[in-house]
């Protein structure tokens, strides 16, 4: 009896109370909302200053390159993982990049907010540009963190949803209260506020906790791996070469061509500039094709030679030197993440793919046309639309993600994304009632008393309250399916590699959202809502069938104990 209650797991409570006191969820709620702000205000309220500015619409076109810095941070995330960066290293393999790209941000608002940019547009969208830069290396920097500090106190799966919570609450800064501050103060003061707090988040950065210690730096770490890789059973030298020559040139292929894109698009006039979304739709895939599919199918291959004995070193092969040693540490950088990953997975990587592809599909495709829909469709007004997706619909998600950090730790990680993902599903079946006329919602908001509680404001009306009940339904199945995705994404990578793996993983579905969005339209066009609605909820459905088969694969590795440790990331089980 004595040994079944030491054996006993602790309840649900004492382990999200554990990790809620643990100081490394206060600096993932402060990365979070680091990691957000600057995407708010360089890709949404930055565009609400031009406009006030003057600046006409096909130069605020340009402004929009600035998001490929999100879409293509993958490209870069090898050095995340590769580089040591002189004296900062002292601060650890991560907080070496997350604490000075935090200053930079906040030393490029602060200097944002002393120009004007009717008048210093080009020295204005250079800083836009260089901040977007900072942002997204940072997020590859948090992510990669917050799995390398998870342990059994602060477990991933609640780091996890504690930087979704970060992150939703600074959309919510940076964009209604940033346009509400702006209104009365203006926008430089606004933009010199939020700076000051980049700053300050960047300062107090410098004392979060670091999973490794500071001795055992990048560079050290880099070089037990390049030099592992010349041990016997290795493979041998010749063919790790050929292969990195061929992830090198697709990769280098990829760099080029959004490099040619971006410089096209900042030097032509505006009448000869590429059209953004032309090149995300044409060239995305591409790039994803060179820098992910293939290098994924070369590393396959690799995997399998190491898996059948072939092309093996027979005896630990001498040091490198030279371009040998330079070639190996390219190897270790852009190769070997892939070949860890692939190896472990197996042929699971097709069916990881597959729910990486869908799972938000119906979030990330949809964000764009909700104002259109909002908007035009229904006809509600501005501020009508303000209140409930930006107020109401914010509290909602974080809602969401409280209940799903909850399910997370009580029911698993699996059970929660399951669920989530099929509410999430589900709820837009609530939107195809309101592209039928909202009978059904408006009933539900009618009989339950909140159409009335939502009169009772000013402004509030039945209308406002069945559009709230519908953004609030959804959002709080986002929230919960979002806590478990982000949890799900992040325990499937090494921690040896965690930075390029989980930028490669997350930006297919950037890519997937916005590969979707014109054949959506088009859709849209042509049908109408309500039918996209009930396609979308369909997607989900199929979703969540692939996320049942996740679910066994798992259950049958953890029988097997095919998963490694570090795969799980001191995280909760799975079941």
């Amino acid at each position: 009896m004595v040994e079944a209650t030491a054996a006993k797991k602790p309840s649900s409570w004492r382990v999200l109370g554990t990790a809620l006191r643990n100081r490394k969820t206060g600096f993932m709620l402060l990365f979070g909302f680091a990691s957000g702000l600057p995407f708010a205000l360089f890709l949404g309220t930055l565009f609400a200053w031009l406009t006030e500015a003057g600046v006409d619409l096909e130069t605020m076109g340009v402004f929009s390159l600035i998001g490929l810095a999100y879409a293509f941070q993958f490209l870069w995330s090898p050095l995340i993982d590769k580089l040591d960066l002189p004296v900062l290293h002292r601060l650890g393999k991560r907080k070496q990049w997350i604490v000075p790209m935090q200053l930079l941000l906040g030393g490029i608002l602060i200097t944002m907010s002393l120009l004007d940019p009717g008048s210093a547009l080009g020295v204005f969208s250079l800083l836009a540009g260089l901040g977007a830069f900072a942002s997204a290396t940072q997020d590859i920097a948090i992510n990669a963190w917050r799995i390398d500090v998870a342990d059994e106190r602060a477990t991933l799966d609640i780091l996890s949803t504690i930087y979704q919570m970060g992150y939703r609450l600074s959309s919510l800064v940076g964009g209604a209260l940033a346009l509400i501050i702006a209104a009365r103060i203006g926008w430089p003061q606004t933009y010199l506020v939020l700076g000051l707090i980049m700053l300050g988040i960047g300062l107090v950065g410098i004392f979060a906790p670091i999973a490794d210690s500071p001795d055992s730096d990048v560079a050290n770490e880099s070089e037990l791996q390049v030099r592992a890789l010349r041990r016997a059973g290795e493979l041998a030298p010749v063919v790790r070469y050929r292969a990195l020559a061929l992830v090198g040139l697709l990769w280098a292929g990829a760099i080029t061509v959004v490099l040619t894109f971006m410089i096209a698009s900042l030097t032509a006039a505006p009448e000869a500039r590429p059209d953004p979304t032309e090149f995300t739709l044409n060239w995305g895939p591409w790039i994803i094709v060179a820098t992910i599919v293939l290098p994924a199918l070369i590393a396959g291959w690799l995997a399998a030679q190491e898996k059948r004995g072939l092309n093996l070193l027979a005896a630990e092969a001498p040091p490198a030197r030279g371009a040998s040693y330079a070639a190996d540490h390219l190897y270790r950088a852009l190769v070997l993440p892939l070949v860890e990953f692939v190896g472990r997975m197996g042929w699971s990587l097709v069916l990881i793919l597959a729910v990486v592809l869908t799972y938000r599909i119906c979030d990330a495709i949809w964000g764009t046309f909700a104002y259109p829909f909002y908007l035009g469709e229904l006809q509600y007004t501005k501020d009508e639309v303000a209140v409930a997706s930006k107020f109401f619909g914010v509290g909602a998600i974080v809602l969401g993600l409280a209940i799903g950090g909850w399910m997370l730790t009580a029911l698993g990680r699996m059970f929660t994304l399951l669920l989530g993902g099929l509410l999430a599903a589900l709820t837009n079946l609530l939107y195809a009632d309101l592209a039928a006329g909202g009978q059904y919602m408006g009933a539900f908001a009618f009989n339950t008393g909140f159409a009335a509680l939502v009169s009772s404001f000013p402004g509030g009306s039945p209308k406002l309250a069945t559009l709230m009940a519908v953004i609030g339904a959804e959002n709080l199945a986002i929230g919960i399916a979002g806590a478990a995705y982000i949890a799900w994404l992040s325990s499937i990578v090494s921690k040896r590699f965690s930075a390029v793996q989980y930028a490669l993983l997350s930006s297919l579905t950037l890519l997937v959202g916005t590969l979707g969005r014109g054949a959506l339209g088009q859709m849209i066009e042509r049908q109408g809502y309500f039918d996209v609605f009930v396609l979308t909820t369909w997607i989900g459905i199929a979703a969540m069938v692939l996320v049942g088969f996740e679910w066994w694969r798992q259950r049958r590795s953890a029988n097997s104990g095919v998963i490694a440790p570090e795969a799980r990331s001191a995280a909760v089980p799975a079941e």
